[in-house]
């Protein structure tokens, strides 16, 4: 081959790149706009995968609490029953002991509740004679600040029900567990102590023990 023809080879390639002409610059901006539509597509199908995602996980965090407001009602519900079989367990037993300790009383009243002056009150049991009622507060596990909310409702019992107004009040708490040292605070708080067990309840305090009169 000629050195003419390898020029003539030459120009002809470079004829064949072009100059860049508007139907090229079409064709790359189609090219770019189709890449650009398809990462589009993806980041929208990603954008709903994330909704679903979350829609997912508030449904999910919906169900537990829906879960934790069930459970919480059953507790009530269990706490609730299982007060009120204790309350019954002690009321059935209370006139018999306090009797034996010298409080002649002859007859028990459950749940007595009310207002006065824009507070609401309620006693679990009240056991009554002539002379004298003794206030019980039921708990199936007695801690020291059930005491110390006892006591000050017992300050008011006679405010709160003027029927007993003329009679001294005492105190007596009833529980199925609690620890030894809320029992010496309850003793020492002037208060009469009944541990229910089983289907029987029992007064605990010492036999020379002098409840105190609120």
């Amino acid at each position: 081959m000629n050195p003419s023809s390898k020029s003539s080879a030459a120009t002809s390639g470079d004829d064949n790149e072009g100059p860049l002409t508007f139907e090229k610059v079409w064709k790359m901006f189609k090219e770019t706009d189709k890449r650009f539509q398809e990462t589009d597509r993806k980041f929208q199908e990603a954008a709903e995968r994330s909704k679903e995602t979350d829609q997912k996980i508030k449904e999910a965090a919906e169900q537990v609490r829906e879960t934790s407001r069930g459970i919480t009602r059953l507790e009530r519900q269990f706490t609730s029953m299982w007060g009120k079989l204790v309350e019954s367990l002690v009321e059935g037993d209370l006139i018999r002991l306090l009797n034996e300790r010298g409080i002649a009383v002859e007859r028990t009243h459950q749940r007595v509740s009310g207002r006065k002056k824009d507070i609401n009150f309620e006693f679990d049991i009240i056991a009554v004679n002539g002379e004298e009622i003794v206030v019980v507060e039921v708990k199936t596990t007695l801690k020291s600040d059930n005491i110390i909310h006892f006591i000050s409702k017992l300050e008011h019992v006679r405010e709160w029900l003027p029927e007993f107004h003329e009679k001294k009040v005492y105190g007596a708490m009833a529980f199925i567990h609690t620890e030894e040292n809320v029992i010496t605070h309850a003793q020492n708080s002037g208060l009469l102590v009944i541990r229910a067990t089983g289907n029987s309840a029992s007064i605990i305090n010492d036999n020379d023990f002098r409840p105190k009169t609120f």
